[in-house]
Parts: C-alpha cells; structure tokens; sequence
C-alpha cells in the first residue's frame, strides 16, 4: 500500500482498513489467541441469557402485550438478526478488538469513530454497573430462598438498590482480577457457568411445557387501552400525541411493538463477539460464524421461556412487582423451581458481567491504541493481556455502581447499543461503494435491502425508548465531543501519522515505471482513463492501486499484470524492503543470499530465518516473513517486552497474512 499523504488531515480522516488490521504496520494483532468458534458461542451465550430471560417476558405480558408477547420476541429477534448480519461482514474484514468502532474509524472517519466508542463506552460501562447491583439483589435473594442466614452487620450493605453495596463490589474486584491476570481462566469459568446456565434454562422450559395450558393465550392479543402510567413517554408517544392529541396505548399492536425495545435489550451481546476478533483463530470466518450461531440459539431459548411461562399462568394472573417465573411455578405447585431459578439467574449474571468486562476492556485498549484515550491504557501486561485497560475498566464499573442509582438507567444500556447497531449496517454500504476489492469471507445477503431494513428498524426502537433516556444520551454525548475535542483529536496516532507522511519522505518509494514485461506476459493493466498502472521495481506495488501492497503468491488480489513475476516463490525476495531502513533488508535479485545479520552468522537452532529487531530479539511472527519497521503508530510492541518471547498465533489460512 502507498500512503497517500494527500489524505485529508481532519476530523473526518480514516482509518486505511490495512492499518486498522495490521498489514502494513505491523503488530496490530498483538493479542493472544485465545478463541474458537465454539468459545466465542459460549461468549455471546454467555453476555445474552442473563437474568431478563427469566423476568423479561412476563414484564412485557403483564405490562404491554399479553400472550402476544411471543410475538414481540420474534420481532426483536428479526431485528437483531439482521444487526448481526452486518456486525459478520465487517468483523470479516477488520478483525479487531473494537468492533464498531473500528468499523466507523475505517468507514466514516474518525470523529465518527469516537462517537461510536464513547457510545459503545456507555452501553458496556453502565451495564457492568447495572448488573453488578442486579447481581447483588438476587445473591441475596437466593440466599434467602436457600435459608442461608445472613449476618446482622451485613444486612444493610448487600442487597441494596442504590449507595455502597458489598455483593456488588465483590463480583467486579473478582471479576477484574481475574481477566487482568489472564484470559484463559476467565474462559474456562466462563465454560462452566454457561453449561450450568443451559442445564437450568431446560429444566425450567421442559417444567413450564409440562403445566401448559392453551387456554391461557386467550385472547392472543388482547384488546388496545390507555397506559395507566403515562410518566415513561417514549419518543414516538410524544410524536404520536402531538399528531393526533391521543394518549399512549398499551395491549394491541401498538403494545406488541412497544415491548420489543425491552426485549431486544435481551439478545443485545451478540455484536461484543467482534470485540474478541484479535484473540480468535482465523477470525474473519470464525467470528461471524459464532456470532450468528450464538444469536440464534438465545432466540430460540427466550421464546422457549416466554412460551413456557405464558402457558403455565394466565398474564393476569402475575404481579410485575414479583419474581414472575418463579411466582409462576409456585402457582402451579412447582416451588422447588424457584431455588434452581435462583442459581440460573445468578450464573447468568456472573457470565455476562464476565463478558461486559472483557468487552469494555477490548474498545478502551482499541481507542487507547489508536491515541483517543491515553496510550497507556493499551500497554500490555506480562500476561498478554490489557491489564491496564481492564483496571481502568473495573474502576470505573465500580465508581459508577457505588455512586449512582444504575438501576433506574438501563435504558441507557438500550440506546447506546442501537445507536452503535445503526453505524455499523450504514458503515457496510460504505465500504462495498469505497473498498469493492477488500476480500469478504463472509457477505450479507441483498446488502442494499437488508441494510435498508436493519436501519429503519433499529431506528423504530430508538424511537420506543422514553424521551428522559434521550435526553441523558444527549448529555453523555456532549460530554464525550468534549473529550475528543480537547484531547483525542489532538493525540491521534493517525493524525501523527500523516503529518510525519507530509513532512518528510513518504513511508514506501514512489512507484516507477518497469521495463517492458517478458515475453509472453500479459499486458500491463490500465487504469479507467486507459494509463497503464506502473509498478515498483523496488516494492512491486501498483501506483494507480493505493491500497494494494504487493502481489505474493495467495494474493487474493485478481488483477496483478504480472502473474508470472520471477521474484515470486523466492524465499529471500524482499519485495516490500525499504532501501532506506535500517531494519529492513535492500532489495535484493532473485536468488541472492541474504547478509549475515545474527552474530554468527546464522539463526539460533530451531529459529527461522525471518529476521532480527534491533533489541537483538529474532522474530518469529507467522504473521510475517520481514522484521517490522517500528513505527510511531505502535509504539507499545509486545514482542520486545521480553526477549525471546514467540507470538503463538498460528499461521492464518488461505495464503500469507499481509502486513
């Protein structure tokens, strides 16, 4: 790739989807892998079956729609699905730890970027917090239900809905010292308390499907009436009501479609699988699969309990104020059910707690990286993981637990997320009108029209959130514009970039015209306007393509007018060398030994001959074939933390990664 140094430097600058991955920097995937498609299933399963899905529905059946309550699970189910979509076709193109903000930085630009981070740094932070004080009330109620005495000085500190709770701060100090020491334990715990989980949730849907009774989905949509309770206006009430003068209506269509937004606050954890792309083998096929196939199994699970519960006891039956599933149960003499119930809902929490962390710590070392936030939050630990970021993360979650009333915001949870959902379908058609070339493992389906309906119906729930949470989001907004405009736009690693690219020599040699091709080779391309594309001789880059590196075998790049390139299959060809760098080799002629560059002028036993950092470290990243050039957009490499340390990534498939 050559850089243009025309690019604009302002706001609105983006990320090249090179840089975003790594392929020309080098060192961007410096996660360890940690991830298959089986764990990143276990990961979504296990931030989307919390404790809603055993309350969720029976709040919407008793509040808004009745039985047909069923079908606003579907309907948010549809809408997700399609969120997910997108979400699969951009983590197959960027796969990196921050997900939708790294898709807007590469597909609008990077003021965009930051409003979608700081969006993604609400929804993931304050539902940390939300949880964590959720989790405490129903620890204390299953300690109750268990007839677990609870100690007098204890009494009024845990459990409690709003000032300093010790249930709360316990499960996020557990919580961060666990990831901050390293992902494998946290995986494996995470393992076992989503096969616990799915062992409750088949217990509680095969009982509830025991006690069904047909009669009591009569009638399936009950007849529309005024809201007792007009306080909670949505936006599109209040646009309603000023159009027609009438008042909010519960029950009826409009009640199926108000509960969905509350619904799709459920399956919402699908799209923090992109979060954990750097840490995945072969991700860009790896992390859709898990991402849809993790989605689909939680809608199926919310519909198999709204079914159960809705069947067993009549809507009117039920108080809203109750624990309605276990309620449900006792009506029908199933009382045991309400302990399991306990341990499902506090394993359900404990998970996606786990997975909210993981997730929040993954953009706060993204954006870190790329300077929005300070660049030590991106520093790695021994351990190979941010442990910065993740402490800066547990503080923050615990801050906000103990000091704010989270309880009554989680709608914020809601609007931060679709909010994020809407740039990501809109940054798909961006990138198949500006980037058609980009190789996509994974496509959505009629892009122009899926897109088209994801957007109106993401916008549809943001419309059925309450007016209040719409004017927090606001607030919290400007709060972050603030923030970039003081700092972020100031110490962004790709504004540096480009005014180092401006100042001084671009970063690779300007492309100049070959020799005449050898016979029997095809002709050399053109561009549109019929000039032929010339090609380095130095780094064998198109100068009319400015974002293709080079042509190497398993280039998936069709269009190289050199297929038959000698230097290809050359094992000590740098075609990508710099003849400037001190760290990289000159060019060289085919077949050329490379010069002595270990003290003994050969690698250690075992290494191969890839190279050596300036540290005295050999580099031994599959990922590459030529020691990286240091660069001040990475400026935090762990591979000279400690010398001699290998990247255990293994080799990508389907041809050499590309820097």
């Amino acid at each position: 790739m050559t850089w243009d140094i025309r690019m604009r430097n302002d706001m609105f600058r983006r990320l090249p989807v090179e840089q975003a991955t790594g392929q020309l920097y080098g060192g961007r995937h410096r996660l360890r892998v940690v991830y298959r498609t089986r764990d990143l299933i276990v990961l979504g399963l296990g931030v989307m079956i919390g404790a809603g899905i055993f309350k969720v529905a029976g709040q919407q059946a008793v509040n808004n729609a009745g039985p047909a309550v069923i079908i606003s699970f579907v309907v948010a189910g549809v809408v997700c699905l399609l969120a997910a979509l997108s979400y699969a076709e951009l983590s197959s193109i960027i796969p990196v730890a921050g997900s939708a903000y790294s898709f807007s930085y590469v597909a609008f630009g990077e003021v965009w970027a930051w409003v979608v981070g700081w969006s993604l740094i609400l929804e993931l932070l304050l539902a940390t917090s939300v949880l964590a004080r959720a989790w405490s009330l129903y620890a204390t109620q299953a300690l109750a239900d268990f007839e677990v005495p609870i100690p007098e000085p204890l009494a009024g500190i845990i459990g409690q809905e709003k000032g300093f709770d010790l249930f709360a701060l316990l499960i996020l100090l557990l919580v961060v010292v666990m990831l901050a020491t390293g992902s494998r334990l946290g995986l494996r715990t995470l393992w076992f308390m989503v096969l616990a989980k799915l062992i409750v949730l088949g217990l509680v849907i095969a009982t509830g499907l025991k006690f069904f009774e047909p009669a009591n989905l009569t009638p399936f949509v009950p007849p529309a009436q005024p809201a007792p309770d007009t306080s909670s206006q949505t936006v599109l009430d209040a646009i309603w009501n000023g159009i027609t003068g009438g008042s909010p209506q519960v029950f009826g269509i409009w009640g199926i479609l108000a509960a969905t937004p509350a619904i799709a606050f459920g399956y919402i954890g699908f799209d923090l699988i992109a979060t954990a792309s750097e840490e995945t083998e072969d991700a860009p096929r790896k992390v859709p699969r898990g991402m849809i196939a993790s989605l689909a199994v939680t809608i199926v699970l919310y519909i198999g309990v709204a079914i159960a519960m809705i069947g067993m006891v009549s809507y009117k039956n039920l108080d809203p104020d109750k624990p309605l599933l276990a309620v449900a149960f006792g009506k029908v003499g199933a009382d045991s059910m309400g302990k399991i119930i306990d341990v499902g809902v506090v394993l359900g929490l404990t998970t996606v707690i786990l997975v909210l962390v993981i997730s929040l710590t993954r953009v706060l070392f993204s954006m870190g990286r790329d300077g929005l936030l300070p660049r030590g939050v991106a520093q790695m630990s021994r351990f190979k993981v941010p442990s910065r970021a993740t402490l800066v993360a547990g503080v923050a979650a615990i801050v906000m637990s103990q000091t704010l009333d989270v309880l009554t915001l989680e709608q914020m949870v809601v609007i931060g997320t679709l909010f994020a959902f809407m740039f990501v379908a809109a940054a798909v058609l961006a990138l198949r009108r500006d980037r058609p070339d980009l190789h996509r493992p994974f496509k959505v389906p009629a892009a122009s029209l899926t897109v088209l309906v994801t957007i109106l119906a993401i916008g549809w729930l943001l419309l059925n959130l309450q007016v209040q949470t719409w004017s927090y989001f606001a607030i919290w907004m400007a709060m972050g514009m603030t923030v970039y405009v003081v700092y972020g736009r100031r110490k962004s690693q790709l504004r540096e970039l480009l005014e180092t690219a401006a100042a001084g020599p671009p970063l690779m040699p300007a492309a100049v015209p070959l020799a005449a091709p050898p016979p029997g080779s095809p002709p050399a391309a053109a561009t549109p306007g019929g000039t032929p594309v010339a090609r380095s001789q130095t780094t064998g880059a198109f100068a009319a393509d400015p974002y293709h590196f080079s042509t190497r075998p398993g280039d998936p790049y069709p269009s190289d007018p050199y297929p038959n390139d000698p230097y290809q299959g050359d094992p000590y060809y740098q075609g990508d060398s710099y003849p400037s760098d001190p760290y990289r080799h000159p060019p060289r002629q085919s077949g050329q030994q490379p010069p002595a560059q270990y003290p003994t002028g050969q690698p250690p036993t075992g290494q191969s001959l890839t190279g050596r950092f300036p540290s005295g470290q050999y580099s031994s990243d599959p990922y590459q074939s030529t020691p990286r050039r240091p660069s001040p957009y990475d400026p935090y490499d762990p591979y000279a933390d400690e010398p001699g340390e290998e990247n255990p990534d293994p080799p990508p498939a389907g041809g050499r990664h590309r820097r």
